[in-house]
């Protein structure tokens, strides 16, 4: 008869191998996952993590390059409207041969180039001020902008109506404040 006792019986075996229960492991190092659970982690992972990467990226970036672009695009619609009431200037007064004068007080004024000028620059400069002004305040600040900017418009043609000597320099003078007034509100609201 075989008296060693089978490997079960032994106290030394049952106590070192004890039945191992599902809730009292606790993983010291993180388990690899299966290759199974490799293939499907990326596509619902890679989605999440590039799309919560990108858009802080995103505006990071079109942060600190949006304000200089704005800038640098209303300063040329500043000066793109001064071009092209000098444009309208040119077309009229030396090839056209108009004689664009307007009532001061008693007497009568040349409009000249510098006059033009000056008073497209002043123009566009205090509409690209007051914009500047909303978009600190409102939220909407394109849309009152635009209406401000038209209404400034329709009363500024009263001038050439009210003060231009002759239909030609009012038809010139009128042309003028509609080109600066289309430049400046389509330079300064656009995105």
């Amino acid at each position: 008869m075989n008296t060693t006792p089978h490997p079960r019986n032994t106290p030394a075996h049952t106590s070192t191998q004890s039945p191992i229960r599902p809730s009292a492991q606790t993983p010291t190092r993180p388990s690899t996952p299966s290759p199974a659970q490799t293939s499907d982690q990326p596509s619902a992972q890679a989605p999440a993590r590039s799309s919560a990467q990108s858009p802080a990226q995103t505006s990071t970036r079109s942060s600190a390059k949006s304000p200089a672009r704005s800038r640098v695009r209303r300063l040329f619609a500043v000066m793109g409207a001064a071009v092209a009431a000098v444009a309208v200037w040119v077309l009229a007064v030396p090839v056209g041969g108009i004689d664009l004068t307007v009532r001061m007080g008693a007497g009568t004024q040349p409009v000249g180039p510098v006059a033009v000028v000056l008073a497209s620059l002043a123009a566009g400069l205090a509409g690209w001020a007051l914009l500047a002004v909303l978009e600190r305040v409102t939220a909407k600040a394109g849309r009152i902008w635009t209406i401000t900017a038209l209404a400034v418009l329709a009363l500024s043609l009263a001038g050439p109506l009210g003060s231009a000597t002759g239909s030609a320099a009012t038809l010139v003078l009128l042309l003028m404040h509609l080109v600066v007034g289309s430049v400046v509100v389509l330079g300064l609201t656009r995105r």
